[in-house]
């Protein structure tokens, strides 16, 4: 190791260098990335101004369009510099911050997706003690367990990813810094940070997407049950939206992380990294506004209240 040089700076090798493609590349994500924060802070407007939305469910939306804020924030900006500029560096110290914020905001998100399944198995199998079961109190220490595991679960991957050394090629093929490709430029043992990541995986992801099902199928027994057919549709309907964003989030970020060094495949790993990286946060608000009365009339009140004070 004395001998060689380690890496001060990682070259990200993005997408298909052809100019035409760049181009469409970058007003595909720049479109997603203005949706996701515009569709996000609205969200979070919406619900702080409207009074009717003060409730647990949409409590805990607000901190996914926070987390979905902060995910975007961390890729999108410079995988667009990197299909604007000819310069596709990043410096060591900001891969590592942006792979910590990126593993912290994923990891929170799949907690979170656990915390609003059980928010609707509450509300749907436990109506009359929804009150009690869903407190204030509650909800502040589920969001507070949410955003203090991941943030752990970051901070010990991201140890563990400055122990390895870097000493070249320092070529990442992905367009943001990520746990798997990392790991493959490493000059040192990973042996760790491939249990760790496993671990973490299996924590966040394959465990709270299995609470998340058991929950929906204790759900989808108890509409079943339901003898009108508005109260049926009704309870399908809060509860499908979540459950169509749990299951795309889950298994992308399940695939993208178990898949073991040998068999990791870069365009696949790209692939899947754009739709929990930058199509998801750009498509939870759409799912969750366009889908959901309460939330759509509420929107309409307040860019009517925006409108009368401009």
């Amino acid at each position: 190791m004395s001998n060689q040089t380690l890496v001060t700076e990682f070259i990200l090798w993005g997408f298909s260098e052809r100019p035409q493609n760049r181009v469409l590349l970058l007003i595909l994500f720049l479109s997603l990335y203005m949706v996701a924060i515009c569709g996000n802070f609205l969200i979070v407007a919406v619900v702080t101004f409207s009074s009717k939305l003060h409730t647990p469910l949409y409590f805990f939306l607000v901190n996914l369009a926070i987390l979905d804020v902060v995910c975007a924030c961390t890729v999108v900006p410079k995988l667009l510099e990197t299909l604007v500029a000819k310069e596709k560096s990043i410096s060591y110290r900001a891969c590592m911050t942006q792979m910590y914020f990126l593993t912290w905001s994923v990891a929170a998100e799949l907690l979170l997706f656990t915390a609003m399944a059980y928010d609707r198995y509450v509300a749907i199998c436990q109506p009359l003690h929804y009150g009690s079961m869903m407190s204030p109190r509650v909800c502040a220490l589920l969001a507070g367990a949410t955003w203090g595991i991941s943030m752990f679960g970051a901070v010990v991957n991201t140890c563990l990813m400055l122990q390895l050394k870097f000493c070249g090629p320092n070529v990442l093929n992905h367009f943001f810094c990520e746990i798997p490709p990392l790991l493959l430029v490493s000059c040192s043992s990973t042996y760790v940070n491939d249990v760790m990541a496993i671990v973490a995986d299996i924590f966040f992801a394959d465990v709270n997407f299995l609470l998340t099902v058991v929950s929906y199928g204790f759900i989808i027994a108890t509409i079943l049950k339901i003898r009108t057919a508005e109260g049926k549709r009704r309870a399908f309907s809060t509860c499908s939206s979540h459950l169509m964003v749990v299951t795309m989030y889950d298994s992308t970020v399940i695939y993208a992380y178990l898949s073991p060094n040998s068999s990791y495949s870069p365009l696949i790993g790209k692939v899947l990294a754009v739709l929990y990286s930058t199509v998801s946060p750009a498509l939870n608000p759409l799912i969750y506004t366009l889908r959901n009365k309460d939330v759509k009339v509420a929107l309409k009140n307040t860019l009517l209240l925006i409108v009368e004070k401009l």
